[in-house]
């Protein structure tokens, strides 16, 4: 009896693992997508305003970061901000 119920507790506990594992997976794919929609967005911009130097459009590139970690940042962030849980 004792087994059977111990049993069950790691049944449980490694359902939870995994459905914590899925959970972070989500938001992971959740932040990246939202960082190349920002670089995306920044350097299509670039682009269609005449800018073509490849360095400058690098630079848009990597100045995408701002949104999302601008938004990790914020703790009224439902998402994935500070305050999500």
């Amino acid at each position: 009896m004792v087994s059977l119920v111990l049993r069950l507790g790691q049944n449980l506990s490694n359902s939870f693992n995994q459905t914590k594992e899925k959970t972070m997976k989500a938001k992971l794919i959740a932040i990246a997508s939202t960082y190349f929609r920002a670089a995306f967005a920044a350097v299509t911009a670039l682009y269609l305003a005449g800018e073509t130097d490849p360095k400058a459009l690098a630079y848009a590139f990597i100045a995408a970061f701002a949104g999302p970690i601008l938004k990790a940042l914020d703790t009224n962030s439902p998402e994935f901000g500070r305050g999500s849980k």
